[in-house]
């Protein structure tokens, strides 16, 4: 397969042999698993809708599942469940039927090759992770994903992984996005007013809502699941206190070199944090900081 000239970084839990590289890798896991990698791309581009050149960020399974993808037509979200369920990515039946049902191409931009496994940008600095992320994450959560459970999901983006979150807890739960964009927050509540989470939506059991995720969303706290879209400097403590006991916190933790940090609040109120595998996200920062370009 031929590498895109614009990709400038990766990181991984497993370091293939690659068939081009313009930058050293790093590898900071703990962990051996099956896994996805990521991928840091520079663009080029000067449009407004493409990132930063320093953090436009994305996502990339293993060089044997990239030229896999590379050779077949994925142009149906449940053919791209279908593959990362070959590779290992998805591995219960949980997080398999709820992204078949949510169907990704409603919370792409328009044109985009939807069922792609890459990330895309959705302007204003932001992206959409690549497919194999969305899974990895709703693997990590799924115990913490029951129905009546609370989950928030902070720079929910389009809305994809909180309709996601929410078609998992059902509608004795609540599923909460919270995006510091107000543009964002517009679009997110289209695509799930188009996608099987609308009567979720309609009847209140998942909202989205403009704010500093930062902060969390203390309305429906405690929660039993958070996912966190974005690296944090280190874990905000109001995310650790709006967490319920038996909970469980999903985020990237760094500035340069990023970790998937997994912090579940044990029954007794006291935190255990691990690493999950190293990543790249795009930071977790203020909306005039995102705006700007960081």
């Amino acid at each position: 397969m031929k590498m895109s000239s614009s990709v400038v970084a990766y990181s991984f839990r497993h370091i293939p042999p690659l068939m081009h590289r313009t930058s050293p890798l790093f590898s900071l896991h703990r962990r051996t698993l099956t896994s996805p990698c990521n991928v840091l791309f520079k663009s080029s581009s000067s449009s407004s809708s493409f990132l930063s050149p320093f953090y436009f960020t994305g996502n990339f399974l293993l060089r044997r599942m990239e030229r896999y993808w590379a050779a077949s037509s994925v142009n149906k979200n449940k053919g791209m469940v279908e593959h990362l369920q070959r590779y290992g990515i998805i591995q219960s039946k949980k997080v398999a039927e709820v992204m078949e049902t949510v169907d990704r191409a409603l919370f792409v931009p328009d044109g985009s090759p939807a069922y792609e496994d890459s990330p895309m940008s959705i302007g204003f600095n932001a992206t959409i992770s690549a497919p194999h992320m969305h899974a990895t994450c709703l693997q990590l959560l799924e115990k913490n994903l029951q129905p009546g459970m609370h989950a928030l999901d902070v720079g929910s983006g389009t809305g994809y992984l909180t309709a996601c979150f929410a078609l998992m807890v059902g509608p004795q739960g609540r599923a909460i996005g919270v995006e510091h964009i107000p543009e964002l927050v517009a679009m997110s509540i289209k695509n799930v007013e188009k996608s099987a989470a609308a009567p979720l939506l309609k009847d209140g059991s998942l909202a989205l809502h403009v704010g500093d995720g930062r902060e969390g969303w203390p309305e429906f706290a405690p929660y039993d699941a958070i996912h966190v879209g974005a690296a944090a400097p280190e874990i905000p403590k109001p995310l650790i206190e709006q967490l319920k006991p038996g909970g469980r916190l999903v985020i990237p933790v760094g500035n340069i070199f990023q970790e998937l940090k997994v912090v579940d609040k044990n029954e007794d109120g006291s935190v255990t944090v691990r690493t999950e595998t190293s990543v790249r996200y795009v930071p977790l920062t203020s909306r005039e900081a995102q705006l700007r370009g960081y």
